[in-house]
This record gives structure tokens, C-alpha cells and sequence, in this order.
């Protein structure tokens, strides 16, 4: 009974601190998740509710069940799916491209040695540092020059060159932890160096990859200054224009349509978070690493 006593306590101690730490999560979680609960739940207030009331959701009786219908036609000629497509039209291009311009160069980097590799390097990192509204006159200019203002183009062209200096350096920080003997090996089975990177490294890369795809997917999704400047037609506006649009001070604003209009929008992107967040985990886990 004596050795059986300190067991039964060990046990208890950590099935205590097990649910402590799920009750600490818990809680951070729904502080976490809560706005995005609260904007929900203001789809279907009227505006005296939304500004009056911390509650989720209003009382029954005053329950508002055609934001969600009035949302979808999001402008007098067009419904909330041809936003969407507009922005889909950009983002598509916008993640192949990053993802296949970042992985490259990041290949490059970490895989051969050329000189001026780590004045090259230097480089990514400092702009890494500098802010993406610096670049902005700059980009606008040569968009203007080359006749890609009001096109799609303009905003997802400049990706194919892997100006994101963050993804590069997350692709690099993870081959860093693949080991260099699987390059030799394929090098001696006759592999050159594009098809060493396709097929023995990019399987390995696809949680970082899938990461570099989703960060870019919901950053483009809430980009709304690109399309602000680079866009001037009303038949190419986004999503994110068509939603800021909806507010207008000079009138009576009903904001549970826009909630709503937001909580549509933002669907999709969930969606894709959730799918994704296997691999997302897993490149955070590995980025750390060291060769």
C-alpha cells in the first residue's frame, strides 16, 4: 500500500495539472476567438443593439434574419461571390508565384555557395525589416511605366520575383534542418539541381510550402491598400473594397449587414486556416532548426 500511495498521487498531480492547462487554454482561446464570435453574433442586431450591448447574440425576439440575405447581394448589380472571384483573380497567381519564387531563392541560399552569398543574404533580411509601405511610390511608378495600372496584374507580378523576404527566410530556416546527404544522393542517381529540389526536397518542404500559401492567401485576402491604389475600376474591386465601401457616414449605416457581408467573407478563409493547420504547426515546429 505504501508504494501504491506515492503512484495514486503522481497520477492525481498530473490529471490535476492536465486539466488546469486545458482550462488555461480554454480561456485564452475564447478571448482569442471571441471577436471573431461577437462580429458573427452582430450580423444579427440592429445597430442599437450592436453599440449597446457586449452580448453575443440579442434576445430572440429582436433577432434580425435578413442581414445575411441582404449581404450576399453586396451592391446594387453584383452579389458577394463576384468580389470574391475578383479577388481570387489576383490572390491565385499571387500564391503560386510566391510560392514558387521564395522556395528557388531560398534553395539558392541555402543550398550553394556563390560569392557574395552573405552580402546577398544581408540584403534579404534588411528588407525584411523595412516597412512594405516604403516600396509602395516605387512599385506604383514602374507599374505606371509598364501600363499595368487598373490590371491584376500589377498585384501579383512583383511576387514572382520574391520580394517577400519573410518567406524566403522561413523556407531557408527549414531546409536548413534537411540533411545534405539526400542532395548528394540524388546528385550520384543523376539529378541535377532543379530536379533535386522537386523531387526529393519540395515533398519534405510541403508543410513550409502550405504554410507560405496560406499566409499569403489571408494577407491578401485583407489586403486593401494594394487594390486601393493599383485599381481604379469599379468592375475589378475586390472584396475587401466592396466591404468598405458598404460604410458610408454621410447615411444611416446598417451595421449588422456589414457584419454579416464580413462574416461571409471570411468563411472561406477559415476554412482554408483549419484545413491547412496541420502543416502549419509542423513548419513552425521545424523552422527553428539548425543543419
Amino acid at each position: 500500500m505504501t508504494l501504491q500511495e506515492p503512484k495514486q498521487s503522481r497520477f492525481k498531480k498530473s490529471h490535476i495539472n492536465a486539466i488546469i492547462r486545458y482550462i488555461i487554454l480554454i480561456f485564452i482561446g475564447f478571448i482569442l476567438i471571441y471577436p471573431i464570435l461577437w462580429m458573427f453574433g452582430a450580423s444579427f442586431k440592429e445597430n442599437a443593439d450592436i453599440f449597446g450591448s457586449v452580448a453575443l447574440l440579442p434576445p430572440f425576439e429582436r433577432i434580425v434574419w435578413d442581414h445575411f440575405p441582404a449581404a450576399w447581394q453586396l451592391s446594387t448589380h453584383n452579389t458577394i461571390a463576384f468580389y470574391y472571384m475578383n479577388t481570387l483573380r489576383f490572390l491565385v497567381p499571387r500564391v503560386l508565384f510566391t510560392i514558387l519564387s521564395c522556395t528557388i531563392t531560398a534553395y539558392g541560399i541555402s543550398r550553394f555557395n556563390f560569392p557574395g552569398k552573405k552580402i546577398f543574404f544581408t540584403v534579404v533580411i534588411v528588407t525584411l525589416l523595412m516597412p512594405e509601405v516604403a516600396f509602395r511610390i516605387p512599385v506604383y511608378v514602374l507599374m505606371r511605366d509598364l501600363g499595368l495600372l487598373n490590371t491584376f496584374t500589377s498585384l501579383w507580378i512583383q511576387d514572382a520575383f520574391a520580394v517577400n523576404s519573410f518567406f524566403v527566410f522561413m523556407i531557408i530556416q527549414f531546409m536548413r534542418t534537411i540533411p545534405r546527404e539526400l542532395d548528394e544522393a540524388a546528385a550520384i542517381d543523376g539529378c541535377n539541381a532543379l530536379q533535386t529540389l522537386w523531387y526529393i526536397l519540395v515533398p519534405v518542404l510541403r508543410p513550409i510550402i502550405i504554410s507560405v500559401g496560406l499566409f499569403t492567401f489571408m494577407w491578401g485576402m485583407n489586403d486593401y491598400l494594394g487594390p486601393l491604389i493599383y485599381l481604379t475600376g469599379a468592375e475589378n474591386r475586390p472584396l475587401s473594397l466592396a466591404l468598405a465601401a458598404m460604410v458610408d457616414f454621410d447615411v444611416l449605416v446598417p451595421f449588422g449587414r456589414v457584419f454579416a457581408a464580413a462574416s461571409l467573407g471570411l468563411l472561406p478563409t477559415i476554412g482554408i486556416f483549419f484545413a491547412c493547420s496541420r502543416f502549419f504547426v509542423e513548419s513552425v515546429t521545424n523552422s527553428g532548426g539548425k543543419e
